[in-house]
């Protein structure tokens, strides 16, 4: 089995910047893709951004640009930088991961196996 633990959210101000972490532990192994979704009050969950296991990464496109992913493997670990949040921006974020003959396409992602319990990103003045 595999847990998620997301941590690194919190109130942030229109215009700044917050990083969330993800971390795995337990059977890393049965790991080799990982994305981060978000979900606003009263809407659908969306998935933002993808990485592969070899780094290869996918974005909403609406989010590219100022969202960034990436993923330490030594640590188990996957980033999500976010840069010049708006108010459109907040979310729970939650970190989902798995073992997938992924392409990385945007598209083409669908949801795996494990989830974590998700970060709270209000945006706000």
């Amino acid at each position: 089995q595999v847990q998620l633990v997301e941590s690194g959210g919190g109130l942030v101000q229109p215009g700044g910047s917050l990083r969330l972490s993800c971390t795995a532990s337990g059977d890393i192994s049965l790991i080799n893709t990982m994305a981060w979704y978000r979900q606003a009050p009263g809407k659908q969950r969306e998935l933002v951004a993808t990485i592969t296991g070899g780094g290869d990464t996918t974005y909403l496109d609406s989010l590219r640009g100022r969202f960034t992913v990436s993923r330490d493997n030594a640590k188990n670990t996957m980033y999500l930088h976010m840069y010049n949040l708006e108010p459109a921006d907040p979310s729970v974020y939650y970190c989902n991961a798995g073992w997938a003959h992924y392409s990385g396409s945007y598209a083409a992602y669908r949801e795996l196996t494990s989830w974590g319990q998700g970060t709270q990103v209000p945006v706000s003045e």
